[in-house]
């Protein structure tokens, strides 16, 4: 999910693997797989950087997991530094 910004100053979040097109048109509208249409605060290069953003994030957490280095927090009354516990490596699953 992406967070972007309508043009009355309200944020929202965008699934971003659902974007088809982003363009300007002066506003900056998301057209979304199924033809539905957002405008947005964000340019046209806001929201290409959010997209790309957003999918090196998830390629970097698969490579830490691959490596076993991820440390997902798990949610827990109180987090502590027990609720933070390492992903288990290939060998440990």
């Amino acid at each position: 999910m992406i967070r972007l910004t309508r043009l009355n100053g309200t944020d929202f979040a965008l699934n971003a693997d659902l974007v088809q097109r982003v363009e300007a048109h002066p506003d900056t509208v998301i057209t979304l797989l199924d033809d539905t249409k957002y405008v947005v605060a964000e340019t046209v290069d806001d929201v290409i950087r959010e997209i790309r953003d957003y999918r090196a994030g998830i390629q970097a957490v698969a490579y830490q997991m691959d490596r076993g280095e991820y440390r997902a927090q798990r949610p827990a009354a109180g987090a502590d530094d027990a609720s933070v516990v390492p992903f288990p490596t290939r060998e440990e699953r």
